[in-house]
């Protein structure tokens, strides 16, 4: 694991995003809460957020960090599903993986509640993809003392 002790902590912040295509119908069923399992995308955010808080226990070299704000937002269309998760801390590593292993959970957990409504007769998904996964944005900045903190 990298050894992060000399370099200095700073605000970082990272959005990612990927979308899930879907059938309409089974779209308009997520949207219309008409799901078995549930309200689809509130439970796809919780996941996200889990995901999130989780990714150093997933993946081998990431350092554990104290995430300060994990963001997760659905933009529904007719035929796809785009997942944007916005991860902050104030930390000496990154916050990518983070924000990525939240958007990739999100996306799971929508086509594992809706996987039923997605399957051909021959236990195929032909509509079902997730794909689009990146990072959009990527930043740094120091962080600002609160102004009661101020010297006068």
């Amino acid at each position: 694991m990298k050894d992060l002790s000399s370099k200095r902590q700073v605000v970082r912040e990272v959005i990612t995003s990927g979308k899930i295509f879907l059938k309409e119908k089974t779209i308009k069923r997520i949207v219309d809460k008409e799901i078995e399992d549930g309200d689809v995308l509130a439970q796809a955010e919780i996941a996200a957020i889990n995901a999130a808080k989780q990714t150093s226990g997933l993946i081998p070299m990431c350092h554990q960090i104290p995430l300060e704000s994990i963001q997760v937002t659905f933009d529904v269309q007719d035929k796809f599903i785009e997942v944007k998760s916005t991860v902050k801390a104030t930390a000496k590593s990154g916050v990518e993986m983070e924000s990525m292993m939240a958007t990739a959970v999100a996306l799971n957990t929508v086509l594992q509640m809706v996987k039923e409504h997605e399957e051909d007769d021959n236990g195929q998904f032909p509509d079902a993809w997730i794909t689009d996964m990146r990072i959009e944005k990527k930043e740094r900045r120091t962080p600002q003392m609160p102004k009661e903190f101020s010297p006068l």
